[in-house]
């Protein structure tokens, strides 16, 4: 249950206030995917607002990633489920716009679901030109909008810094101070990838990581990517948040 206070006259409180009731307000109720955070209605009383949604126990991927050394073949599998989280909500015209670890929880069976749809927005023919979201994930066009508006392919870009916070860890940018890197971004400079990494996982932030947004993949399209498409060894059994190293 997520509550906000209605007494709060600050600008932050007002913002949560608008976001929770824009969840309430928008058809999300009717969403249902193993790959998104159910949302189950709402209650509002003189001094507060209440949100019910699906409990997730186990956490975000950033409290995960915090905790364990995260394996190459359990990324692609946490990165297979935010894709099929993703192609869901776009096939619905339905753009995120915040999506990071931090905004991506671990049920007890080690599968992942999109949560905090507080700035989701449904888009037609890249009508959105706030500028919302998280700055160290937003894509160029988000920060750099010139009046064209952005839409779906946004998510994409974001996805590609999430993956790269998986594997780094740490958070795209994570050498720049806020303002340095919506400078970079508006520039149309993606994050630094290591060489390190593995070609697939390589090949894979940099399809998302194109400055160009028309020329970034559908979520459709990165589910048939080898990064993707990979199995979990055999001896791990599963994505559980249990298997890896503690770091």
């Amino acid at each position: 249950m997520k509550e906000v206070s209605l007494l709060d006259q600050g600008s932050q409180g007002k913002q949560s206030i608008i976001q929770l009731e824009h969840v309430r307000d928008c058809s999300f109720k009717s969403f249902e995917h193993e790959n998104i955070v159910q949302y189950y209605g709402t209650h509002k009383d003189d001094s507060k607002l209440y949100i019910f949604l699906e409990l997730v126990t186990k956490g975000s991927l950033l409290n995960l990633y915090q905790t364990y050394h995260l394996r190459d073949s359990q990324v692609s599998a946490y990165t297979r489920q935010i894709l099929h989280g993703l192609k869901y909500l776009h096939d619905r015209n339905v753009v995120h716009r915040d999506v990071k670890c931090a905004n991506i929880l671990v049920d007890a069976s080690g599968s992942v679901k999109l949560a905090d749809f507080g700035l989701a927005k449904v888009t037609k023919l890249n009508d959105v030109k706030s500028c919302k979201g998280t700055a160290f994930w937003m894509a160029p066009e988000v920060v750099n909008q010139k009046g064209h508006g952005y839409g779906l392919l946004a998510d994409i870009w974001s996805l590609g810094c999430t993956v790269l916070e998986m594997l780094t860890p740490q958070i795209p940018y994570h050498y720049l101070e806020c303002m340095q890197a919506l400078f970079r971004i508006g520039r149309g400079q993606p994050p630094a990838v290591p060489d390190s990494l593995s070609k697939d996982a390589h090949d894979f932030m940099l399809q998302c990581l194109q400055v160009n947004p028309d020329a970034r993949p559908t979520a459709a399209i990165l589910l048939q990517l080898p990064f993707v498409k990979r199995t979990l060894p055999t001896h791990s059994g599963s994505a559980s948040p249990h298997i890896g190293h503690r770091s």
